[in-house]
């Protein structure tokens, strides 16, 4: 599907409700369903209409689609996420013609022997600086990938896998076994083919039958600014290649925030703690102070008090499925000198009187 706007291929403006976003998709639908519009274009109009619907009528989806766009939903979720938990049933119940046979057809659902290759995990460290705003990184992930050389298949070019003739292509056997009146079947892996439903007569030389090879592959992604230590990315169909041409895995981005020597972070606001004397306290002054975007003035007033904290506004990360930033709160501790000369001591005991 073509990166469009999911409000624009609904027809509803970006505030719709949910009744209104069910409302413009139920007409769609209705109007495009392959079983009812028989236009060449009708698939992948409807495909186009059903994504849209599945995403901003969740309410986690559609924040992560408002915030970050496409990229960032499919980042985060994989197509199976994307449609799983919409009810699309309910829109052509009793119509005589349901969802589930194009959503296999359209996204490649259905049954199959081939395996889904593995989701693997990537832990990429940052500093605060790192989520001030959206950074693109590179990180190089080893992972499995489809042999060019047999396209997967696993055997030699100019041959192919022929199906098992063991358990018929299935990839599982039955073992029955009698004790007394009552006999226990086993359904197990089939010995031959390991489970595949095939064998290689005549293996690939370069990935040694097994359809895939191991890569180091570099791999580009979009950081959206203000993410909190723990939070996962995900990256569809970038994990270990599957098993005979099926399906990639997805590839887990772990984000794990280094500690700050200066600053101490609460959700989107950053907290810094700086030191005036006493003098400074009474009379006033203007304090340097550093934040993530550069050094700011702050404007410490007469008269201030030890402990009392002041405001830097928007100069806290991005707030992540929300809009604006966080504050910069800084917190003054006033230093009060311990050991005064006689001179300085009968000067305070003058202005104390």
């Amino acid at each position: 599907m073509a990166a469009k706007d999911y409000y624009e291929v609904l027809g509803v403006q970006k505030g719709a409700t949910k009744e209104q976003i069910k409302d413009s998709y139920r007409k769609l639908a209705l109007q495009f369903h392959p079983d009812r519009n028989k236009a060449p274009e009708a698939e992948e109009r409807f495909k186009e209409i059903s994504e849209a619907y599945a995403v901003l009528s969740d309410e986690e989806k559609r924040k992560q689609y408002d915030s970050f766009g496409r990229e960032g939903v499919y980042q985060r979720y994989s197509q199976e996420d994307i449609f799983r938990g919409a009810n699309f049933g309910e829109f052509f119940r009793g119509m005589g013609f349901g969802f589930d046979d194009i959503f296999s057809q359209f996204f490649g659902g259905g049954g199959g022997r081939s395996a889904r290759g593995e989701d693997l995990t990537y832990h990429i460290q940052l500093n605060l600086e790192d989520l001030v705003a959206d950074s693109n990184k590179e990180i190089e992930v080893p992972r499995t990938e489809m042999c060019t050389k047999c396209s997967g298949s696993g055997a030699k070019p100019g041959t192919s896998p022929k199906t098992c003739g063991t358990c018929g292509g299935t990839g599982q056997v039955q073992k029955v076994q009698s004790a007394g009146f009552a006999r226990l079947v086993r359904v197990m892996a089939c010995d031959r083919c390991r489970g595949r439903g095939y064998t290689i007569d005549s293996p690939c030389s370069e990935c040694r039958g097994r359809g895939v090879m191991e890569r180091k592959r570099k791999i580009s992604l979009v950081i959206p600014g203000g993410l909190d230590d723990g939070h996962t990315l995900r990256l569809r169909g970038e994990g270990d290649a599957g098993d005979n041409g099926a399906p990639p895995g997805d590839l887990y981005i772990m984000v794990n925030v280094r500690p700050h020597k200066t600053f101490v972070r609460e959700n989107s606001d950053i907290f810094f703690t700086t030191k005036i004397d006493a003098i400074q306290a009474m009379l006033g002054t203007e304090v340097k102070v550093p934040t993530l975007y550069g050094d700011a003035v702050l404007q410490v007033p007469a008269g201030t008090q030890p402990g009392e904290r002041f405001t830097i506004k928007d100069r806290g990360l991005p707030k992540v499925g929300g809009r604006g930033k966080g504050n910069q709160y800084v917190l003054v501790n006033v230093e009060v000198p311990r050991h005064l000369s006689g001179a300085q001591k009968e000067l305070l005991k003058k202005l104390g009187s």
